[in-house]
């Protein structure tokens, strides 16, 4: 599948309705609201509002569309979510472009500012969601007549599995599914199910497989639905926010309401979200970091240049300190702090901190009371490394080690590292192993409620307790 192909249909098409309807919009202004005659409607083309429309809108239509996660996943669009999401962003979208370039405009009366609302609503929104409804239409007729498919992982070796595999194949409306094979579990196979697809390995192979095949989805249908079988194996992808996992469900899902479908002719199977937020909540998080980072280096730069001074005057050594953590999907990165320890503070090895610690200088222990040893970690919010808000990064010697006792820790490293976080706001800084364990059920708790909301709440406690010297 040609993803890029298919990116670029959207944004070609959603560019070009965005002209079309400002272009149209324009003429039904000059021959209907402002009471022009079809002589004059070369006065348009004089009109400065109409060539910043057509040169700037296509443009920020489709920033817009963007941010809201519309040219991700191009392949698994539903007509009815797109709908929706096409009424949303056209809204948002008429409502800034009225503000921005037609409020002050000279018009005989209000009502003609609603007539004039509504009819660039329903141009945009008609032209947009028309064009991005036959693409997609015709993309969905490739998927149900076999020309299109996504590369399919099944978690399973018996009767469960061969089951599921006939009736995902035999839907009334074909999903997409293209098994490429099977991860043998509990040491049975049937053999029916060697017929339909290759034996690929085992269940601690499952990264490598998906690696090697370009997985999309994995489908568990494990037989008597051993629940600690597959939260082991979720485990094993919890790095990844790029494959969608599925489960066949039993009788108990569909009573307690964890099966929802999508379509009413697919099969039911529980759908494990690999991204905790919507993805235009995504991008603004990303604008909120870059924006509120870029702030706070510019209003904190006498702060920034003082600490730097002191630094360098009360202890030998360098004034910033760089250390490798572990981040998103488990990619090592440098953060940047300033230093707040006496150099060779880990000559014996890697230690965490405590709060009689001899290795911290007399003006590092003020810095991590105000937290103003971690201000550079904002140039690693700039540089996308880490957010303002998000668990904090380790260093991969005590991941290892939590690991060991708290394999859910790896759920984590699905978003990026913060400079605070839900667990550094109610438990503060860890001294030892135990106390990262013990702060790891908040940092979970904010995997489970990640919002921008939750992310404003955890900011605002954040500057109280650094107002009130409450760090370590």
């Amino acid at each position: 599948m040609n993803t890029k192909l298919q990116t670029t249909k959207y944004l070609l098409w959603d560019a070009f309705s965005a002209l079309l309807a400002w272009g149209l919009f324009f003429f039904y202004r000059k021959l209907s609201v402002e009471n022009g005659r079809f002589d004059d409607i070369c006065n348009v083309f004089h009109d400065s509002n109409f060539w910043w429309g057509i040169i700037l809108l296509p443009v920020a239509w489709c920033c817009l569309y963007a941010m809201q996660g519309t040219y991700k996943n191009v392949f698994r669009k539903a007509r009815l979510k797109e709908l929706q999401m096409t009424f949303w962003a056209s809204l948002i979208g008429v409502i800034v472009i009225f503000f921005a370039l037609l409020l002050d405009d000279n018009i005989i009366t209000y009502r003609n500012y609603y007539l004039s609302f509504l009819i660039l609503f329903l141009l945009h929104f008609g032209l947009t969601y028309a064009g991005r409804l036959a693409i997609t239409s015709r993309t969905a007729h490739r998927i149900h007549t076999r020309r299109l498919g996504f590369p399919t992982l099944l978690v399973g070796s018996g009767s469960k599995a061969y089951d599921t595999y006939q009736e995902l194949d035999n839907q009334a409306v074909y999903s997409g599914n293209i098994f490429v094979g099977f991860i043998q579990i509990n040491g049975t196979v049937d053999q029916r199910l060697t017929q339909l697809m290759p034996n690929l390995g085992l269940p601690a192979d499952i990264n490598a497989i998906i690696e090697k095949y370009q997985i999309e989805e994995v489908i568990f249908a494990i037989d008597d639905y051993d629940y600690a079988r597959i939260n082991n194996i979720i485990r094993l992808l919890d790095r990844r926010d790029d494959v969608i996992i599925k489960i066949t469900p039993d009788l108990r899902d569909i009573v307690y309401g964890s099966v929802k479908i999508n379509s009413i002719f697919h099969s039911p199977l529980i759908t494990i979200n690999p991204r905790p937020m919507e993805e235009w909540q995504y991008s603004v998080k990303r604008l909120a970091d870059i924006v509120l980072s870029l702030l706070a280096l510019i209003l904190l730069s006498p702060v920034f240049l003082l600490t730097a001074i002191i630094v360098k005057c009360t202890s030998p050594g360098p004034v910033f300190y760089a250390q490798e953590r572990i981040g998103y999907r488990g990619k090592p990165f440098k953060m940047h702090k300033f230093r707040s320890m006496y150099i060779d503070a880990e000559k014996a090895g890697p230690a965490l901190s405590s709060d009689d610690d001899p290795r911290i200088t007399p003006f590092g222990r003020i810095m991590r009371k105000y937290r103003l040893d971690e201000i550079p970690q904002f140039y690693n919010v700039l540089r996308g490394t880490m957010s303002l808000v998000g668990p904090r990064p380790e260093r991969q010697y005590f991941i290892d080690q939590i690991v060991e006792r708290a394999p859910e820790y790896l759920l984590l490293q699905k978003v990026k590292p913060g400079i605070t976080s839900w667990g550094q706001v109610k438990y503060g800084y860890a001294e030892n192993v135990d106390e990262m364990v013990e702060r790891l059920r908040y940092d979970l708790l904010y995997l489970e409620n990640m919002s921008i909301a939750t992310d404003i709440k955890i900011l605002l406690y954040t500057v109280l307790i650094i107002f009130q010297g409450r760090g370590k």
